[in-house]
């Protein structure tokens, strides 16, 4: 079943639609679900973002030589692992394990001198807290799960790359 999903241009087009399809669940939380992404959310969309494109693209080699698009598919794994990197980054923020910077966690130190321009800094560009859990499910975070759903692409990633390049 794995061979069958990650032959030809199967897999990279499994690799782009997943992709798309975990940017648009993270955007309709955003949209509906009233979720405000921090700086790290927005992180974690940046590596789907490069394997929607790169996906297609290994999707439209793999149709005219498959062994042209196994670099393609490399390339989507490494990119799955950063994601992975970043998510996990951001549990442990999440979880306290460390901090986050400044720009995630709070407002700057020195970014207002008084309490009026304090009050006018957080009225005009209120900060999304990287370290306090928005949304959970079983105790696990959305970060929490990116890192398990990066992990599971980079493993698949990593498959269809191998199978293409034989």
């Amino acid at each position: 079943m794995v061979r069958y999903l990650t032959t030809g241009p199967r897999g990279p087009v499994l690799i782009a639609v997943a992709s798309a399809l975990i940017v648009g669940a993270a955007i309709a939380s955003q949209v509906w679900g009233g979720l405000s992404p921090c700086r790290l959310c927005l992180y974690q969309r940046v590596p789907y973002a490069f394997t929607i494109l790169a996906g297609g693209a290994a999707a439209a080699a793999a149709q005219r030589q498959p062994r042209s698009a196994a670099p393609l598919a490399f390339l989507c794994m490494v990119a799955f692992l950063a994601g992975a990197g970043i998510a996990a980054f951001h549990v442990g923020v999440e979880q306290g394990w460390w901090e986050g910077s400044t720009a995630c966690t709070g407002v700057p130190a020195g970014a207002a001198a008084t309490p009026d321009e304090l009050r006018r800094l957080l009225e005009t560009a209120p900060v999304v807290r990287c370290n306090e859990v928005q949304w959970s499910l079983l105790g696990i975070s959305m970060a929490g799960y990116n890192v398990l759903v990066s992990l599971g692409l980079a493993a698949f990633a990593g498959l269809t790359a191998r199978t293409l390049a034989r």
